[in-house]
């Protein structure tokens, strides 16, 4: 029996199925699916987005709707500027960013919420704070802040305290939030580097 290249491409590329998935799907072994995906001239995806794609089965999950209105506008601007100072550039995997400042914290969930329109349930909180302050009281506090279940916060980071007092430290600690997406810290990347190039050159 031979497949289609109008099966293959809608199964493939259409619905994003892994050759795996299709074999399973069409009830044949992933060697056959190969064979025919090669014959049709079909590429296949490369190494990395076939692991992204395994990941993310259901596809991107945030849908990018740029900003139309001024405050849209100053918004992403905004964001974009706080991830500059504030957000993880190195880790190619992470959209995040962390600070004490609940106001930046909003500012930011707002952008993934509102601009990125991330899902939901893949925005997480992480709590980093010093071993003599009430972690419970941050768990609660930060959870108000950013509306965030408790579900979606990793293990704490508890650190000891040496010296010092709270006068011009947070009680609360330090709270890191964001979404795990390489495609998502790509384009993050990209548009600040646009700016970058706009005004810094």
């Amino acid at each position: 029996m031979s497949l289609s290249k109008e099966l293959l491409e809608e199964l493939y590329n259409g619905q994003r199925l892994s050759m795996a998935e299709i074999a399973e799907q069409l009830g044949c072994s992933p060697n056959k699916v190969v064979y025919w995906m090669s014959k049709h001239g079909i590429p296949r995806r490369d190494v990395s987005e076939a692991i992204y794609q395994w990941h993310n089965p259901g596809g991107d999950p945030f849908d990018i709707r740029l900003p139309e209105t001024e405050e849209e506008r100053d918004l992403f601007r905004l964001a974009l500027g706080l991830y500059l100072g504030e957000g993880k550039k190195l880790d190619q995997s992470e959209v995040a960013i962390a600070n004490t400042d609940p106001r930046i914290i909003r500012a930011f969930m707002r952008f993934l919420r509102e601009i990125c329109r991330v899902d939901e349930v893949r925005i997480w909180a992480w709590i980093n704070i010093f071993d003599d302050a009430n972690l419970g009281e941050a768990q609660a506090y930060w959870e108000e802040v950013t509306g965030l279940a408790s579900t979606q916060f990793y293990r704490p980071t508890v650190r000891p305290r040496r010296g010092g007092d709270y006068a011009n430290l947070s009680k609360y600690g330090t709270l890191s939030v964001g979404v795990s997406n390489t495609k998502l810290h790509w384009l993050v990347m990209q548009w600040c580097e646009q700016y970058l190039e706009k005004y810094g050159s």
